[in-house]
């Protein structure tokens, strides 16, 4: 695996502080039933990291100051953590809005067949990974079989509810390229999704979100293994706008690992780039209780022009 924080630094990414706090992103764990070639987070069925029982304790406490309105879940297969179900449930009874970033194969693993009736129950929006409507481009960013059980998934949502625009169970698709590529219009291929995914297997859903694929962990190892890390790069800084500087998520969101560790974005935790205290040391969950973080800086590296290259990524999908 190549390291690709040196080749990130130094970095000429424009200095952006942070706003009032909206979102609470929390890595929950880095098991995965999959090992995606696009990850940026190494995720596999093989990783054992997972968030304890007093880092969730300290999640919920927060959640009860009622600072942030949205949990977002995220990891690995987040519900795979042994507690998700229990944190989804307490963070509900809070009036938290809870987001599930589902890779939908995980609705057919053995011991979570009831997982979609669960997260109707709850009202979860669930952010779902489909990183292409052929079954082609799933399967070889994938893996095998991807795609088919992807459609199942979407299927048994959409027969729970999500997506019909009535029920109040919001289902975004998550769109990511195959390759070295900025994302399509996200508008223009919504409208794609949807025909295909209707017109092929009857599949309705909400929204689209375009996200580009970080030059980092995985993703970006395999960009230096093929000669394409600085090609890559070099587009992305060709199409940095300056006017997405004002939505990028890290302004209002705050990244939280599996250890408690705070940082800007779910990217810095991936490169180990941990908010930083006044009096130094990394911040801590236990620290944001008592501290207030708005208007200090963002730690930015070059992989930050992803964000604001063309219409702009985040997790909430394109920025303009």
């Amino acid at each position: 695996m190549h390291d690709t924080l040196p080749l990130l630094q130094p970095s000429d990414f424009p200095a952006i502080n942070r706003r009032q706090l909206e979102t609470l992103q929390i890595n929950i764990g880095l098991k995965c039933n999959q090992a995606c070639l696009h990850c940026h987070v190494n995720s596999n069925p093989y990783r054992k990291e997972k968030m304890d029982m007093e880092t969730l304790a300290l999640v919920l406490d927060f959640l009860q100051q009622g600072k942030v309105q949205t949990l977002d879940i995220t990891g690995g297969a987040p519900e795979l953590h042994p507690e998700f179900r229990s944190l989804v449930i307490r963070a509900r009874n809070l009036r938290v809005h809870v987001i599930d970033r589902c890779n939908l194969t995980i609705l057919e693993e053995p011991g979570h067949e009831d997982l979609a009736d669960f997260l109707a129950s709850q009202k979860v929006e669930v952010v779902a990974s489909l990183p292409c409507y052929t079954q082609d481009n799933v399967d070889q960013q994938r893996g095998k079989g991807v795609f088919q059980a992807s459609i199942r998934g979407l299927q048994k949502l959409n027969q729970l509810g999500y997506g019909d625009g009535n029920s109040g169970l919001v289902l975004s698709l998550a769109y990511n390229p195959l390759g070295p590529t900025l994302p399509g219009g996200q508008e223009e291929l919504e409208i794609e999704y949807k025909k295909q995914l209707h017109e092929n297997y009857g599949i309705a859903f909400d929204r689209l979100l375009t996200i580009s694929n970080m030059p980092i962990k995985r993703f970006g190892s395999t960009l230096v293994s093929r000669r394409q890390f600085e090609p890559y790069m070099a587009l992305l800084k060709n199409a940095h706008r300056a006017e997405n500087l004002e939505q990028v998520m890290c302004r209002t969101m705050v990244s939280v690992d599996w250890q408690g560790y705070l940082y800007d974005c779910d990217f810095n935790q991936m490169l180990d780039l941990a908010m930083q205290g006044t009096e130094g040391g990394r911040l801590h969950l236990s620290d944001l209780r008592k501290k207030d973080i708005k208007d200090a800086p963002i730690a930015v590296r070059n992989h930050c022009y992803a964000c604001t290259a063309g219409q702009g990524s985040s997790c909430a999908g394109a920025l303009s």
